[in-house]
């Protein structure tokens, strides 16, 4: 009997009962949101229509409302320099933002770099290429993350921004880059052929970050209707973050998926053709 490759049914149900727009919405909204937020950037150097200045890591909108990313404030407070105002109330912005909706709603709606790994994980998929964690534990991007306050802490100065493949890519597709473009290419490689999912999963220290600040946000993805699951593991095949599907969808408690690495892609809702998963909120129990 040929061996089928479930990748490529993943969803087969919910395009027939649904639709393929449906079966794929909030996958394309992210792509849209991310592709939009890096289309507002690339308006002023590239066509002269300064709507926003500067990058991921620090912004300004209409020339009135300041954006920093609180990841980069944290190493800059780290490494000992004075902070200006602007600055600070940008980073304030942003942590309430996240701080409601869920902090990994940056890597799955904002961050370029998912546009990579997502395309990496979609390959190896189709490929059948069979990977594992490579020994690369889920904990390493909370201990990169401290090691990275360290370093900042010791040198004096924002290190990791000069090798970080977020703010790289996003700085290179706006202004142009040369050996990020290697390092981004040594990412999709490692994504594809040694670690699933092992750059945003297991490694990248912004996405520990935005957990650790999204670990208690209103917006979440429910299984509220887990009594419909048929056992078809096609939402632990889409998750980036599969090991948090499980308590909300077998567990005894809450059907809220609380886990704040849980990054509201939405994929899990696209796929399941009962419809198990939705949005709600974390105060909704049931």
């Amino acid at each position: 009997m040929k061996k089928v490759n479930i990748c490529k049914v993943v969803g087969k149900d919910a395009k027939v009962s649904r639709g393929w727009l449906s079966s794929h919405k909030y996958l394309i909204l992210r792509r849209l949101s991310q592709l939009s937020i890096l289309g507002l950037f690339l308006l002023g150097p590239w066509f002269g229509i300064w709507i926003v200045k500067g990058n991921l890591s620090s912004s300004l909108t209409l020339d009135t409302l300041p954006l920093t990313d609180p990841f980069v404030l944290l190493q800059s407070v780290f490494a000992g320099h004075s902070i200006a105002t602007d600055a600070l109330i940008g980073a304030l912005i942003i942590l309430v933002f996240y701080l409601l909706i869920g902090g990994r709603v940056f890597c799955s709606w904002v961050c370029p770099v998912n546009i990579i790994t997502d395309s990496a994980s979609w390959l190896r998929c189709r490929l059948g290429i069979k990977t594992n964690s490579g020994g690369v534990s889920r904990k390493t991007r909370y201990w990169l993350l401290a090691t990275i306050m360290l370093v900042s802490l010791i040198t004096g100065s924002i290190v990791w921004e000069l090798i970080n493949p977020v703010s790289m890519l996003h700085r290179g597709i706006i202004f142009g880059m040369s050996f990020g473009w290697f390092l981004i290419v040594l990412l999709f490689l490692f994504d594809v052929f040694v670690v699933k999912n092992g750059w945003c999963s297991r490694i990248c220290p912004m996405g520990a970050f935005y957990s650790l600040l999204g670990k208690f946000s209103i917006l979440r993805v429910n299984a509220s209707r887990r009594d419909a699951c048929t056992d078809c593991l096609e939402c632990f095949i889409v998750c980036p973050e599969s090991q948090v599907i499980n308590p909300a969808l077998k567990g005894t408690k809450s059907p809220i998926v609380l886990d704040s690495n849980c990054t509201n892609c939405g994929r899990c809702i696209d796929i399941c053709e009962p419809k198990v998963f939705s949005y709600s909120s974390r105060i909704k129990r049931n």
